[in-house]
């Protein structure tokens, strides 16, 4: 599945917990990644950490809409 557009789920819904720029500690759950700019599109893509490399995405997190993949992210996390 290729990811799309305009959509940033997966860098706003899950935590991390391993460290990462501007996050020593990790991000929290359901908060928007700092290096995300308006259009949600990463600011660090090829700097990214490895947890954000890892990611792929997948019907089953990702859903039909950013809107079905934040809340799939956010039932993950409860």
């Amino acid at each position: 599945m290729e990811c799309r557009e305009r959509c940033g789920a997966c860098c706003t819904g899950p935590s991390i917990s391993s460290p990462m720029p501007g996050y020593p500690d990790g991000k929290p759950a359901g908060e928007p990644c700092k290096h995300l700019d308006s259009e949600y599109r990463c600011t660090i893509y090829e700097d990214r950490p490895q947890v954000c490399r890892d990611f792929k995405a997948e019907p089953q997190f990702c859903g039909t809409s950013r809107q079905e993949a934040l809340r799939i992210f956010s039932s993950l996390e409860s």
